[in-house]
C-alpha cells in the first residue's frame, strides 16, 4: 500500500497548547487524549473502591466498614468501571485516535459531535462524582428493582442520570464510526482491506447504536417510578420487577461486547505484527466478529436464570449461550494459527496479548459452565461469577489496553519507552490478575456468595490470597504510569514505524500531523502485507 504523509505538518500535539486550544479542539488525535486522561481518572476512582473492598474481605468479620458502606463500596466500583472506562476505554480513546488514520481520513465524519460525546462523557461524570459527594449509592451497579425504586434511601436518581447522560456519548460515538467507515476510506480501500481493528470497532458501533437507547429508556423509567410512583416494576403499584431484569439484560449482555470487541482488534493487529505473518483466516475473522456483535442481542435472558422466567425459555437462552462460543472460538483458533511457525517477538505489546488471550479463554471456558442450567443454579450470585466477569471483562479489556497503549504510544508520543520494565509490567500484571481472581472461582464453586462483607471463616485463605493478588496487580498497573510518564520526557524519539508494522497509520510520522495526510493516500493491497515465512521487515 502506498501514502502521501504530510511531511513537515505541524503535529497534533505541537500546534498548541494553551487549554482553550484542547477544549475546542475538533482534531480526533486530541479529542482520544481528552477522553484518555478522563478515563484515567476514573480508573483510579474504581481502583481506590476495589482496594477498600479487598481490604475489607481480609477478615470474616465485618470490622474496616460497615454494611451500607461496603454496599456503596462496590456499587461504585461497578458503576465507574463499567460504564466509565470498561466501555469506552478503548473506542474512545484508541478507536478515535486511530480510525481516521487506519482508513486514510483525515478525521471521522462529524468532528464537533467527536467532541460534543466528549463533552457529554465528561457531564456523565459529573453526576457520578457528586454522588460520590453527597453520599453514594447502595444498589450495586446493575440499579436493580426493587432496590432501586422502593428500598434505598441513597442516590439513585443523580446515578441513573449520570449513566443515562453517558450513554449518550456512546451512541454518538458509535455513529460517528459507522459513518466514518462507510464514508471515508482512501482509494482502494476495499471492505475486505480493512484492519480488523477497525472491522472490531465497526460491529463495536453497531452495538453501542442499537442497544444503548434501551438502557437510557430504562433508567428513564426507574426515575420515573422512584419520582412519581408510577407502577412499572413496582407489583404493589402494577409493575413488573422482571421487565427491569430483561431490560437491562437486553442492553447490558451486549455491553459485554461493546467491551471486548474492540480488545479482540486489537490483538489481531499486535500478534500479526510481532508474528511477522499475515492473519490467519481474516475473512473468518471478520465474520466472526460480526457474528458475535449480533448472537450478543440474543442471550440476555442467561442471566435471570434463576428469576423465575419460564424453564423453556431459559433452555433457549442457555443453548444460544453456548453458540455464542463459536465465533470467540474461531478468533483465538485463528490467533493461534498465526502465531504458528511465525517470527514472533516478546515485546510488551505481545506480552500484553498474549496475557489476553490467556485470560480471555479461562473467563470463556467458565462462561460455558454459567451457560449451563444446572451449573448455573448453583453458581449464581457467588464469587464464581465475579471471578467469571472479572477474567473477561478486566483481564481481557484491561490487558488489550494495555497491549494497545505500549503497540501504539510510539505512534501517539513519537517516543519509546524502556522496553525492559514494560515487559516486566505486562508479567507482574498478568500473575497479579491471576492470583487475585483465581481463588474467587474456588471460593464460588464452594459456595461464597458475592455482595457480602462478612463470611464464614473456612472462606478466609482464599480471601487473603486474593486480597494479596491485587496488592500485585496494583503494582502492575503502577508500573506502567511510571516509566510511560518518563519516556515522555526522556523516551528516545521512535521514528514513524518502529515495529515494522504495515498499516496505514505507520506510514506517518510520530506523532502524527494534525491532518494526518497531505492528500488522500491510495491502498493497493491486502491490510497485512508481512512475507508468509515469518520474514522480519524491520
Amino acid at each position: 500500500m502506498t501514502t502521501i504523509a504530510a511531511e513537515g505538518a505541524p503535529s497534533y500535539i505541537s500546534a498548541g497548547y494553551t487549554l482553550r486550544s484542547w477544549l475546542t479542539t475538533r482534531d480526533h488525535k486530541r479529542i482520544a487524549l481528552l477522553y484518555g486522561v478522563s478515563i484515567l481518572f476514573f480508573f483510579l476512582v474504581a481502583a481506590a473502591a476495589a482496594a477498600m473492598i479487598r481490604l475489607e474481605l481480609l477478615t470474616p468479620a465485618g470490622d474496616l466498614v460497615d454494611d451500607d458502606t461496603y454496599n456503596k463500596l462496590f456499587t461504585v466500583h461497578g458503576v465507574v468501571m463499567v460504564w466509565f472506562f470498561l466501555i469506552p476505554s478503548i473506542p474512545s480513546t484508541f478507536g478515535n485516535f486511530l480510525i481516521p488514520l487506519m482508513i486514510g481520513a483525515k478525521d471521522v465524519a462529524f468532528p464537533r459531535l467527536n467532541l460534543a460525546s466528549w463533552y457529554i462523557y465528561t457531564l456523565g461524570g459529573l453526576f457520578v462524582v457528586v454522588t460520590l459527594i453527597a453520599g453514594g449509592v447502595d444498589t450495586g451497579w446493575t440499579f436493580y428493582t426493587p432496590y432501586t425504586t422502593m428500598f434505598s434511601n441513597s442516590h439513585v436518581i443523580l446515578a441513573v442520570t449520570g449513566v443515562f447522560i453517558v450513554g449518550f456519548s456512546s451512541i454518538f460515538t458509535g455513529l460517528n464510526f459507522i459513518v466514518t467507515v462507510h464514508q471515508m476510506r482512501a482509494p482502494g480501500m476495499t471492505w475486505f482491506r480493512l484492519p480488523l481493528f477497525v472491522w472490531a470497532h465497526y460491529a463495536t458501533s453497531l452495538v453501542m447504536v442499537l442497544a444503548t437507547p434501551v438502557l437510557a429508556m430504562t433508567l428513564a423509567l426507574i426515575a420515573i417510578e422512584r419520582l412519581l410512583g408510577v407502577g412499572i416494576f413496582d407489583p404493589a403499584l402494577g409493575g413488573d420487577p422482571l421487565l427491569f431484569q430483561h431490560l437491562f439484560w437486553f442492553y447490558s449482555h451486549p455491553a459485554v461486547y461493546i467491551m471486548i470487541l474492540p480488545a479482540m482488534g486489537v490483538v489481531s493487529e499486535v500478534i500479526t505484527c510481532f508474528s511477522r505473518k499475515p492473519v490467519f483466516g481474516y475473512q473468518f475473522m471478520v465474520y466472526s466478529l460480526l457474528a458475535i456483535a449480533a448472537v450478543g442481542f440474543m442471550v440476555w435472558g442467561h442471566h435471570m436464570f434463576v428469576s423465575g422466567q419460564s424453564m423453556y425459555a431459559g433452555m433457549v437462552f442457555s443453548l444460544l449461550s453456548f453458540l455464542v462460543a463459536i465465533p470467540s472460538a474461531i478468533k483465538v483458533f485463528n490467533w493461534t494459527a498465526t502465531l504458528y511457525k511465525g517470527s514472533v517477538r516478546f515485546d510488551a505489546p505481545m506480552l500484553y496479548a498474549l496475557g489476553f488471550i490467556g485470560l480471555f479463554m479461562m473467563g470463556g471456558i467458565t462462561g460455558i459452565w454459567l451457560a449451563a442450567l444446572a451449573a448455573d443454579v448453583h453458581l449464581t450470585d457467588t464469587y464464581f461469577v465475579v471471578a467469571h466477569f472479572h477474567y473477561i471483562m478486566v483481564g481481557g479489556a484491561v490487558m488489550a489496553f494495555f497491549s494497545a497503549l505500549h503497540f501504539w504510544w510510539p505512534k501517539v508520543t513519537g517516543r519509546l519507552y524502556p522496553d525492559g520494565w514494560a515487559r516486566a509490567g505486562a508479567i507482574v500484571m498478568f500473575v497479579g490478575f491471576n492470583l487475585t481472581f483465581f481463588p474467587q472461582y474456588i471460593a464460588g464453586y464452594l459456595g461464597m456468595p458475592r455482595r457480602y462483607h462478612v463470611y464464614p471463616p473456612e472462606f478466609q485463605v482464599l480471601n487473603v490470597l486474593s486480597s494479596g493478588g491485587a496488592v500485585v496487580l496494583g503494582v502492575g498497573y503502577l508500573l506502567p504510569l511510571l516509566y510511560l510518564w518518563w519516556s515522555l520526557r526522556r523516551g528516545r524519539l521512535a521514528g514513524a514505524n518502529p515495529w515494522g508494522a504495515t498499516g496505514l497509520e505507520w506510514q506517518t510520522p510520530s506523532p502524527p500531523p494534525t491532518y494526518n495526510f497531505a492528500s488522500a493516500p491510495r491502498v493497493e493491497g491486502p491490510p497485512y502485507a508481512y512475507q508468509a515465512g515469518g520474514t522480519d521487515g524491520r
